[in-house]
């Protein structure tokens, strides 16, 4: 089998994968995209880069299936799109100026703490209940900033609070991806206009992923439009639990080659 055949499938296999536990929990293509990818040696800011440009597929999949489905809040919605492109931008920005070297072991840290942050989720999930635009506001972009900077967490932070502060978790999964397209087009308008504006020193190389980002739209695309159904009948808990041992798993051991 010829190699680019083999690395697109292979990524293929982790975007549909990734998408559906995504539209099950609202959370873990990012960060699971990112993890894989940063574990094959790309740059992190190549990572976030490669990682959003493929969102921009499924999270308009995805997003459109939620709202068919009658799983958004539009309230929250609003809130999340605005505060969460704001947040994302700002993250795009400090990425492409940081060191890859330095910063990549801070994204694994980052990462395997989203990987803890799912697992607690997935035990301690709360009684439904209003929650505040207080709560929805800098929530929404904290998640944006640290997608950005990760490649993924937008859902982890912002749909393991919101459902940890006792929103309905239907809505909050439908409205959360729904508001991910728009983050993810802000993040995206980031790194196009840091790479147009000379402003990102090592975007250079960046191309080199296009095999990985078709992959993952490819993949995710078909399991995007599973997520409006998926979210009314898979078992919450084991998933969540189990997503986020592989993520800490995969994290804690890029971390342990750093120090090796």
């Amino acid at each position: 089998m010829d190699f680019w055949t083999y690395d697109f499938l292979i990524f293929a296999a982790v975007g549909f994968l990734a998408q559906l536990i995504d539209g099950a929990l609202g959370m873990g293509y990012g960060v699971i995209s990112s993890t894989v990818l940063l574990a094959t040696g790309v740059p992190p800011a190549h990572t976030s880069a490669s990682v959003h440009a493929a969102k921009l597929f499924t999270t308009a999949a995805s997003g459109t299936s939620h709202i068919l489905h009658g799983n958004v809040d539009k309230r929250i919605l609003v809130i999340l799109c605005i505060t969460g492109a704001i947040g994302g931008v700002l993250g795009a920005l400090v990425l492409v100026n940081a060191p890859a070297g330095v910063i990549r072991p801070y994204v694994f840290g980052y990462l395997g703490v989203m990987g803890l942050v799912i697992i607690w989720r997935g035990v301690m999930l709360p009684a439904s209940k209003t929650v505040s635009g207080k709560l929805i506001a800098p929530l929404g972009s904290v998640g944006g900033f640290l997608d950005a900077i990760g490649g993924g967490g937008w859902g982890p932070v912002v749909t393991s609070s919101l459902i940890g502060a006792g929103a309905p978790p239907r809505y909050v999964v439908g409205t959360v991806n729904a508001a991910e397209f728009v983050v993810t087009c802000a993040v995206v308008t980031a790194f196009a206009a840091t790479i147009a504006l000379g402003m990102w020193a090592d975007s250079k190389g960046i191309a080199d992923h296009v095999t990985a980002i078709a992959g993952l739209i490819l993949g995710g695309i078909p399991a995007a439009f599973l997520a409006g159904w998926l979210i009314k009948v898979a078992p919450r808990k084991p998933l969540m639990i189990a997503v986020g041992l592989l993520i800490c798993g995969i994290a804690g051991w890029e971390i342990s080659k750093v120090f090796a």
